[in-house]
Parts: C-alpha cells; structure tokens; sequence
C-alpha cells in the first residue's frame, strides 16, 4: 500500500498558511530535503487553491527538479473545478476521503500533499496521513491557517528533526495508529 505523506512549511505555532511564514533565507540544505522528497514522490494529491497556484507556476518552469515534478502524476480534490490541465492530472470523483483511500490502494510510490491545508488537515483528521514532513520555520505567527484539526489531539511519533543553519527545522513525524 502506497503512503501518503503530508509536506508543509509551517511555524512553530502550527500556521501553515504561505503568506504569514517568516521570510528566510532558502539554502541548500532546504533545497536537499525537497529533492529527498521529489525522488520518494510517486504522486501529488492536491487542493484546489494549491494545485491552481502550482498549474500557475511549475509548468515554466525549467530544469532537472521542475521537469521531475512536473512530470508526477496529479490528483486533485476540488468539487468546483470541472477540468485540470496540469498533465498528467484527475480530478478526484466522490468523496474525498473514498477517493484517497482508493489511492493508497493503488501501485505505485508514495503520494505526497503538498501545501492543500485544508486538505491536509481533513486527511490527519481521519487518520489517512502516514507521515509528516515539516519545515518548521523559526517564528510564531499568532494567527492564520493551522495545519491542525481544532479541538482534536493527533498523536504523532518523532521520526527526525534536523536543524538548518537558517533557523528552519525539518521534521518528520509518523502518524500513531488510534487504540
């Protein structure tokens, strides 16, 4: 069975929504640990808003790890776009969590959300994320998108954390079957 693996920049507060991240410095090591996730990804299962911002983007884009991620299967959730152009790409048919189940059934490498909070926190709440990897950024943000469900624990298990010379740390975290 494939894994799916939720990847987010986040701050230490649990925010995850792009735009009240801290602004820093991009380095290599950063860069190492998307090119470790690009070469595990056998797919993306993307939002809606993500998967519009990245069809936005990635497809100009060029070089070794754009044309790796441009070339990974796509899957995206949305109940209001009626057709998606990013290639290769599906929409999603029936409910979400069915639909990701069916996924995770398939052959194929491991599906990775990446971004899609809102997607992303529906999946954690129903116990379908296998691992997190999160690029915790050095600061709170005191309000915005969080990453996780409001009012619900998620019991999670340290895999690794890893400090970067940026103040960034990237962890990993394996979901913790319920009893």
């Amino acid at each position: 069975m494939r894994k799916l693996i939720v990847t987010e920049f986040i701050t230490i507060d649990g925010v995850a929504e792009h735009e009240r991240l801290p602004n820093v410095a991009w380095t290599d090591e950063m860069q190492a640990f998307k090119e470790d996730e690009l070469a595990d990804s056998g797919a993306m299962l993307l939002g809606r808003v993500t998967y519009e911002i990245f069809a936005g983007h990635w497809p100009a884009e060029k070089g070794d790890f754009a044309d790796r991620f441009n070339a990974l299967p796509k899957y995206v959730a949305s109940t209001t776009l009626k057709a998606v152009d990013w290639h290769p790409a599906e929409l999603l048919e029936g409910p979400v969590t069915d639909a990701v189940t069916r996924l995770k059934q398939r052959s194929g490498g491991n599906i990775y959300v990446h971004g899609s909070v809102t997607l992303a926190r529906q999946l954690l709440g129903v116990g379908l994320v296998d691992t997190l990897r999160l690029l915790v950024y050095p600061a709170a943000a005191g309000q915005g998108e969080r990453l996780f469900p409001s009012g619900k624990q998620t019991a999670l298990e340290l895999v690794s954390a890893v400090p970067f010379s940026n103040g960034v740390v990237a962890m990993e975290y394996r979901a913790v079957a319920k009893a």
